[in-house]
């Protein structure tokens, strides 16, 4: 069997090619993450967060709800950000699709041409600065911005986001990477102000404490994340079928059982590309 890394990246790569596919006018977005998280499993891995389909201003966080209304319109700006896991073992890559547009496409160019340019810069033994001055620098000739309070990030064995964090620019972070290390590297570009601000409930939890509860369906439902997901984020999506569900989800996070993650639009309205690849520093990018 492969490596689980090479065989998690391998899926991530592929179960996103076949994201893009889905994005046309009229596909209603909670069928396309439930469509991509279905082909994850089809190729042997399991989604390692919901599949996240944030629109034009939304930059990141936005996965569908049950029943969600909304449906993808010509000119919609699409980030699929979408991650698998082998064992535990995380890979997490997002794309931008301008539907049936041209309109932001120097904005598509822009972001590509960063992480790109960041790729090239990883290495064992250089400085996380270096990797956000490389983003930031080649951002700059475009004419956007990159949103300096998003960052890449370290994927660990059932954690999405460890460290080290990456910065999009040069925050004169002077911490070194390691061979082996494994990076996810994950620009965003605007041409708004370059920040996110806290926007609505999301509707992805993760269990932080899973202390004992005095609802019987509450503690069954802490038993089947434990079992499923473990620290590994959720979706409103995946406990539908629990009776109650949303008033469980409700009194855990009250109790502090459970977080939400709150989705992140873009602080001044502007427009948002994403792209995104794990990488093992020093042996090559996993998501390809």
């Amino acid at each position: 069997m492969e490596q689980p890394w090479i065989l998690s990246g391998k899926i991530s790569s592929q179960a996103r090619e076949y994201g893009k596919t889905l994005c046309v006018p009229g596909a209603k977005i909670v069928d396309i993450a439930d469509k991509i998280e279905k082909k994850i499993l089809e190729l042997g891995g399991k989604p390692a967060f919901p599949v996240d389909v944030s629109l034009n201003t939304m930059a990141a966080h936005y996965a569908p709800f049950v029943d969600d209304p909304i449906v993808l319109q010509k000119g919609d700006l699409v980030k699929l950000d979408l991650g698998t896991h082998i064992d535990g073992y995380v890979t997490d890559t997002a794309v931008t699709i301008e539907v049936e547009s041209e309109k932001y496409k120097k904005m598509r160019e822009a972001v590509h041409a960063a992480v790109e340019a960041a790729i090239a810069v990883v290495k064992p033994g250089v400085k996380v600065c270096q990797i956000g001055a490389a983003i930031e620098n080649a951002i700059e000739p475009y004419g956007y911005n990159p949103i300096r309070n998003l960052c890449g990030h370290g994927v660990g064995a059932w954690e999405v986001h460890t460290k080290p964090t990456i910065p999009n620019y040069d925050n004169g972070d002077q911490t070194t990477l390691t061979k082996g290390q494994r990076i996810a590297i994950e620009p965003f570009v605007t041409d708004g102000e370059g920040f996110i601000k806290d926007g609505k409930p999301s509707g992805i939890y993760a269990l932080v404490n899973p202390k004992p509860v005095r609802l019987d369906g509450a503690r069954k439902m802490i038993q089947h994340i434990l079992k499923e997901w473990k620290t590994l984020p959720f979706t409103v999506r995946w406990v539908k079928h629990i009776p109650n569900y949303q008033f469980l989800l409700n009194y855990l996070e009250k109790e502090g059982v459970l977080m939400q993650y709150g989705q992140l639009p873009e602080r001044s309205g502007g427009m948002v590309t994403q792209e995104e690849h794990t990488l093992s520093v020093g042996e090559g990018v996993l998501t390809r």
